[in-house]
């Protein structure tokens, strides 16, 4: 299915590593007790500042890059494979501090903008699903 997200996924991809970079995983003024997630808890997400979720995740732009087999999870971004190794979001958050989770997503981020620039988007995707 084709998502609804009408945002370009380059620029998207940017703003997001531009976030991270800028330290938006941060705690969050509003509840800084609790953790903060990975694109959940940034722009990039159709559902951020809505404490409902109002969007469905496969209306996201990420869902693209969720395998087809992980489409079903409750937060399909977090199983998107962030290196050769398919780690994901969901697996590092128990054996990655914040730092080093970041760190991984970043490298994924300008991964995947190089090759979308490069005009690779229809390989990396057909490879993904």
């Amino acid at each position: 299915m084709k998502n609804k997200d009408d945002r370009d996924t380059i620029e998207a991809l940017e703003s997001e590593l531009d976030f991270i970079e800028k330290g938006g995983y941060g705690r969050s003024v509003k509840s800084p007790w609790m953790p903060t997630s990975i694109f959940q808890d940034s722009p990039t997400c159709l559902n951020y500042a809505h404490l409902a979720r109002i969007h469905p995740c496969d209306e996201c732009l990420l869902f693209d890059f969720v395998p087809t087999s992980q489409r079903d999870k409750d937060v399909p971004c977090h199983h998107i494979p962030l290196n050769n190794a398919g780690d994901t979001i969901d697996e590092l958050e128990w054996d990655q501090d914040q730092h080093g989770l970041e760190a991984e997503v970043k490298d994924w981020l300008r991964s995947t903008i190089g090759k979308l620039e490069q005009g690779q988007a229809k390989k990396l995707l057909s490879r993904i699903t």
